[in-house]
């Protein structure tokens, strides 16, 4: 690991990350963002980038947005989540969306520079009670999205945004206006309880629909 990019809008967090990425990789050279919009103008003309270290509660939004940007843009960058929240609902989009690794800032150093070391062997850097979570959910029983809770045209809307379009591309492909497709992929969200493109994209799979 040669270069870094950290997203933490915390002064002293990010200091403390800083320090996390130096003790697990020698030299490492280390670039850092407070926010999203900033975080995009670094990491989108700086040098490639190893290793992200990604908070998800910025200011202007969250941080999946930036693991969203280096999945397409800069898909060898591995995208470890440095966060407080250890729920469901903060988890899960940002795996899905692509991050590689899940770490809670509220362990000790020594614990994350082990997580981080783990990489180079081909460990997936989990905080252990993420990866205790990640087991619990998948000895839950498997339920299949339903296509029945879909109208034909949400169906529709669905397999092109899932494909990666915008909703102003979508609308000009449909023949509709932008604001009408913003409605359908709330309804969309709605009623197949996803938060993100991304969560809905792995519906519109599982449904056949792409």
């Amino acid at each position: 690991m040669k270069t870094a990019f950290i997203l933490e809008d915390t002064p002293e967090s990010q200091l403390w990350l800083s320090e996390v990425l130096h003790k697990s990789f020698a030299g490492i050279s280390i670039a850092a963002a407070n926010n999203i919009a900033q975080a995009i103008a670094v990491i989108s003309t700086g040098p490639p980038v190893d290793i992200a270290l990604i908070d998800l509660s910025l200011p202007d939004g969250s941080g999946i947005t930036v693991i969203e940007w280096f999945n397409r843009h800069s898909p060898h960058t591995i995208c470890v989540v440095a966060s407080i929240f250890d729920d469901d609902r903060h988890i899960f989009p940002a795996l899905r969306a692509g991050a590689h690794g899940y770490l809670l800032k509220d362990q000790p150093q020594h614990a994350l520079v082990q997580a981080l070391n783990g990489i180079v062997t081909g460990q997936p850097p989990l905080s252990p009670a993420i990866a205790r979570k990640l087991l619990r959910h998948f000895h839950e029983p498997y339920s299949q999205p339903s296509q029945e809770l879909l109208t034909e045209r949400e169906k529709e809307v669905l397999s092109i945004i899932a494909k990666g379009m915008t909703m102003a591309e979508t609308a000009n492909m449909l023949g509709l206006k932008r604001n009408t497709i913003a409605g359908y992929v709330k309804e969309i969200y709605r009623k197949l309880n996803v938060s993100s493109r991304a969560e809905a994209a792995i519906s519109a799979q599982k449904m056949g629909l792409i």
